[in-house]
């Protein structure tokens, strides 16, 4: 499980986040990158806690949400089923959890701050705290994506369930987009991933 796990984390995580695992009898699976979410914890019908990341995650990102999903598992057992998946208690377990982390032998000196920052108060996806996820994106492998804030007005672009929209505004935090088949406005994320399309 080491030897795995270091190919993910970076290399001081590895036996810290080990020890997390074996102390709180984790099934971890890692697999092939879902769209929806970065990470999963369930309880399975025999009792064993199934936790699943995904493979494509750079380490740091891939760190985040390992921990992110163990802090589910450590809430639940701790304050019990009927808590809120992200409410308080969750939050004070996530916090806990990842504080030994947030250290310079772990984290670039870039991200520390942001991360320390998220961490007084986490939210449920640390993709919507725009400048972290933004930072923790620079470490992600090449690829031909773009960001939303990032592309000029008027430009059309693909996202990953094959729609295609044209940016038209900024609104407060988030950007006005339409669907070019139905017509309908769409708010994106400052951070979205799109592909941008080249209109001749």
């Amino acid at each position: 499980m080491n030897e795995t796990l270091a190919k993910y984390l970076p290399e001081h995580a590895v036996k810290p986040a080990f020890e997390l695992i074996v102390a709180n009898q984790v099934h971890l699976k890692i697999v092939n990158e879902r769209l929806t979410r970065h990470g999963d914890y369930r309880r399975g019908h025999t009792g064993k806690h199934e936790i699943t990341v995904n493979s494509s995650l750079n380490k740091y990102r891939f760190l985040i949400t390992l921990i992110h999903e163990i802090a589910h598992l450590v809430a639940f057992e701790k304050f019990g089923r009927n808590i809120k998946p992200h409410g308080d208690e969750w939050k004070f377990t996530f916090q806990r959890l990842m504080v030994p982390f947030i250290r310079p032998e772990i984290f670039p000196g870039q991200l520390l701050p942001l991360l320390a920052r998220h961490f007084k108060n986490p939210t449920a996806s640390s993709d919507t705290d725009t400048t972290l996820s933004l930072a923790l994106k620079q470490y992600d492998k090449e690829n031909d994506k773009n960001y939303v804030f990032e592309i000029p007005y008027g430009s059309v672009f693909r996202i990953k369930n094959g729609k295609i929209f044209k940016k038209l505004a900024v609104r407060t935090k988030r950007f006005e987009c339409i669907e070019i088949s139905s017509g309908r406005t769409y708010l994106f994320n400052p951070n979205a991933e799109v592909e941008l399309i080249n209109i001749k």
